[in-house]
């Protein structure tokens, strides 16, 4: 059945899903790049991820830990935040495009980690993510626990990728991986420092999937600032410190040779009733205050999202939870239109607002606004046509 063919309907709840991973390598491409060429909105390629994936994987990449409040909040803050709109303004001409760490990207998007997830929703796992960002000239975060690991996407992608490491052992570990990743042509080290403990994925836990039940990771929880410091010095390449949800924490990366502080909350999946990473984006970029530059993610699911957290001082912002759909829905090629459609709506977006250049907005550009859902913030409150579907 073709894509556009009652795109949004999903399976009665007992109907066998999809299984793309069982065709053959060059048959399911095929499949999917013809799929994907029919997705007109993101929330098709939502509609086409949720058909493909079992209920216990949707929901590991879908979900948040314990009451998921944080995860809501990240949906809830940015549909709490209105856009101003400007007419009789020339916008022929609108510039989307700008640079992480001096490499220039088509709009302000990148591809966040997000682990172990990917070779569930594809067989090939990070690689097509990879390829798919390097074909959009996109930066894209490769995790330590990526598959098929860190020297395999290196050598298949012609594009420098960025390490995002967890720590898994000792200094030893840490400097032989360093070394791997450097040789390997990564441009810069990512480091998470908001994953001291692991968090309580009730999801994952109810679904019975093979998942830590909060408790420590000793190397991870153990992590200080002279470790970082110690990183970049041994790597020598510039450094990410993602998970950064407070002035006082943005203060002490830039003070410890951070280049780029990278506000998140790992999408509302580590500490429950959190902020929302926009509503701590402007105190960090005060704090920062020049020194580095700033990314953020969570909840990220629309253009109107990417600018209001550009507006609010954000260099990039990073997809998960978007792309990870994409992914499941056709692939690479479903990861490159996604990224197709999300400067769509960027372009949209800026154009009615009255907008030509990114290096336009500022934090005027945006004012409280309160958001009007039917059914509440969630998870994919964004698509509302692909909600109502579900509720038949």
């Amino acid at each position: 059945m073709a894509v556009n063919a009652q795109p949004l309907k999903s399976p009665a709840p007992d109907a066998p899903r999809q299984d793309p991973h069982g065709l053959e390598n060059a048959t399911r491409k095929k499949i999917q790049a013809e799929n994907a060429k029919n997705f007109v909105s993101l929330q098709e390629i939502v509609a086409a991820a949720h058909r493909n994936l079992s209920r216990s994987v949707w929901d590991m990449l879908s979900g948040g830990s314990d009451s998921e409040m944080t995860l809501r909040r990240n949906r809830h803050a940015l549909d709490s935040l209105a856009l101003r709109q400007r007419v009789m303004v020339n916008v022929t001409n609108i510039d989307t495009t700008t640079s992480l760490l001096g490499q220039k990207m088509p709009i302000p998007v990148f591809i966040a980690p997000i682990g172990n997830y990917l070779q569930l929703a594809d067989p090939e796992g990070a690689l097509p993510v990879a390829r798919a960002a390097a074909a959009k000239g996109m930066p894209a975060f490769i995790s330590t626990a990526a598959k098929p690991g860190i020297d395999l996407i290196a050598q298949s992608v012609p594009d420098r990728m960025i390490f995002q490491l967890y720590i898994r052992s000792d200094r030893a570990w840490v400097a032989d991986i360093l070394d791997r990743a450097k040789a390997l042509g990564y441009r810069a080290l990512c480091v998470t420092v908001d994953r001291a403990y692991y968090s309580r994925r009730e999801r994952d836990m109810i679904n019975r999937l093979a998942v830590r039940e909060g408790g420590t990771n000793t190397h991870q929880s153990s992590l200080t600032w002279d470790d970082v410091v110690w990183m970049k010095q041994h790597m020598g390449l510039p450094l990410i410190l993602k998970g950064i949800a407070t002035a006082e924490d943005a203060k002490l990366a830039v003070e410890h040779g951070a280049d780029v502080v990278y506000v998140s909350n790992h999408g509302g999946r580590q500490l429950d009733q959190a902020q929302a990473s926009i509503e701590v984006l402007p105190e960090v970029v005060a704090a920062v205050d020049g020194r580095a530059e700033v990314l953020m993610d969570g909840g990220i699911c629309r253009g109107t999202d990417i600018v209001k957290a550009v507006a609010l001082g954000a260099r990039a912002v990073g997809v998960g939870k978007l792309y990870g759909w994409a992914l499941a829905a056709a692939g690479q090629a479903g990861v490159e239109r996604m990224i197709e459609l999300l400067e769509a709506e960027i372009r949209s977006t800026l154009g009615l607002m009255g907008v030509t250049s990114l290096a336009q907005l500022n934090p005027s550009w945006v004012r409280p606004g309160q958001p009007v859902l039917a059914h509440g913030p969630g998870i994919t409150s964004p698509f509302p046509v692909f909600e109502e579907h579900q509720r038949g």
